[in-house]
């Protein structure tokens, strides 16, 4: 064996790092089409929903009580579209696990690192990272289309430099990006897509969506508490006493989030694939 072939024979034998790893879901995610299309499918939903949206409430605003004009939250209003991007972006936290499983394609993964919770991580971190850059575009568009359109119509409107606004703005990419890890975790666990997308729809969608008709003992607690319910604090300006404050609700969805991805981790050690 010459010198070189030893030295390729001794770089084909190592064991892949995290950098190696991270390099490789980097690859996966960006090469594949689907990535693509959910990635701008949250931009789009995100901001046309809070469009629609600033564009009916713009309207209703002279029409509204004087109880309701005191409680009317301009950048809560532009970032409402948040309620459909996070279905699209936790599809795609979903896909990137069990599309793998889909293909047969993480017998391979895990025969190039063989380190299980070190590919977790890379995956989970590569995705965290596509999922922020993508939720803070998001939130930025849909912010500054949300407050001209209120603009339009006489109702009460932002601007980045208003206080407190670029907390809510980056607090769209943050909630957006959590909801994403939601999804690597639901993938992981369930190693199913249909499965795994229907829990993240339940937990971000349906859930809150019910809660204003249950039972007052029952919907105070769960509209304080209920992680997404909690977490989308970070994205209103005008705080609501009965609510958490912006950072303690984002706080109870990080811990929540981070329960749920240790369980995923600790199952995916554990078991056979």
């Amino acid at each position: 064996m010459t010198p070189a072939m030893g030295a390729q024979a001794r770089r084909g034998s190592r064991s892949a790092t995290f950098a190696d790893a991270v390099r490789s879901e980097w690859t996966k995610i960006r090469t594949v089409r689907s990535t693509a299309y959910t990635l701008l499918g949250t931009v789009v939903l995100g901001v046309g929903a809070g469009a629609l949206i600033s564009l009916a409430r713009g309207r209703q605003y002279g029409a509204a009580t004087a109880e309701e004009q005191a409680a009317f939250d301009p950048a809560a209003v532009g970032l409402s579209g948040y309620i459909l991007a996070q279905c699209a972006i936790g599809v795609l936290g979903v896909l990137v696990v069990t599309s793998e499983y889909a293909t047969g394609m993480i017998g391979t993964s895990l025969a190039v690192v063989p380190g299980r919770s070190r590919l977790l991580a890379a995956k989970s971190a590569v995705f965290a990272m596509v999922a922020l850059a993508t939720g803070t575009i998001t939130g930025f568009a849909a912010f500054l289309v949300g407050q001209r359109l209120l603009a339009g119509h006489g109702a009460p409107h932002m601007t980045l430099g208003d206080p407190q606004a670029l907390r809510a703005v980056f607090g769209a990419g943050l909630y957006l990006a959590l909801v994403g890890l939601f999804g690597v975790a639901a993938g992981t666990l369930l190693r199913a897509t249909a499965g795994a997308f229907a829990v993240v729809v339940a937990v971000t969608f349906l859930v809150p969506a019910f809660i204003p008709v249950l039972p007052g003992s029952w919907a105070r607690p769960m509209g304080r508490f209920w992680p997404t319910m909690a977490g989308r604090q970070i994205m209103a300006v005008h705080q609501d006493p009965a609510l958490l404050a912006p950072w303690a609700g984002f706080g109870v969805m990080c811990a929540v989030v981070l329960v749920v991805l240790a369980a995923a981790f600790a199952v995916f050690r554990i078991r056979d694939v």
